[in-house]
């Protein structure tokens, strides 16, 4: 869990950007995400798999520049 201690003389703003800056290092945005909804293990096997071709087109068509 993120947490960020306000400071003497410490502006809100820049505490409130040092917080955002330690959840996005942490991820938990994307944990938030991930568990937003349930996927069966199959839409989850599909959607990884989709995600690896879409890798690998990316990485073809890099290698042919």
């Amino acid at each position: 869990m993120a947490e960020v201690i306000i400071q003497d003389g410490e502006t809100l703003e820049s505490a409130l950007r040092r917080f955002k800056r330690k959840v996005q290092q942490e991820d938990i945005i994307k944990e938030i995400k991930k568990h937003a909804h349930y996927l069966k293990p199959g839409e989850k096997k599909r959607l990884k798999q989709a995600l690896a071709r879409k890798r690998n087109r990316k990485k073809r068509s890099r290698d042919m520049d």
